[in-house]
């Protein structure tokens, strides 16, 4: 089966530590994603989860399941309608920041959607969501 995994990177003209905050920081990151109205973490660590319930009694929940501190963060999805139960990081969200020049390189993947049965319609709302995200952290970190 093939693979469902959006890639996607920016540069952004700001220090790693900066983009980290953005990445990181539940103040920015309400800016450039969701974050649930009840979630009071100052920023995303090891173990954060967020959850989102849903009329029908379903949820989706997101968990960081790996942190290395201003360089990467990996966030496993999981929504119990699925088809599926992923192991964790089977589906995920990664941010990776690495040194470009004077600036950060921010590399994004997500995926796999393989797993789904309607993967390709999340492969497609992830890229979307990758497209807007990327551009959002760029403007933060670079304000």
């Amino acid at each position: 089966m093939a693979t469902l995994i959006v890639t996607d990177e920016i540069i952004i003209h700001a220090p790693l530590s900066r983009v980290w905050e953005v990445l990181t920081l539940s103040k920015y990151v309400r800016k450039w994603d969701d974050l649930p109205v009840d979630f009071q973490e100052e920023a995303l660590c090891m173990g954060s989860e967020m959850m989102w319930f849903f009329p029908d009694g379903g949820y989706a929940k997101n968990t960081v399941i790996k942190v290395k501190h201003q360089k990467e963060m990996q966030i496993a999805l999981y929504v119990s309608n699925w088809n599926v139960n992923p192991n964790p990081g089977e589906i995920m969200y990664s941010y990776e920041i690495l040194t470009h020049g004077n600036g950060t390189r921010l590399r994004l993947r997500h995926g796999d959607f393989s797993l789904l049965t309607n993967g390709k319609d999340f492969q497609k709302a992830s890229a979307e969501f990758s497209h807007v995200a990327k551009r959002k952290i760029k403007q933060l970190a670079e304000a």
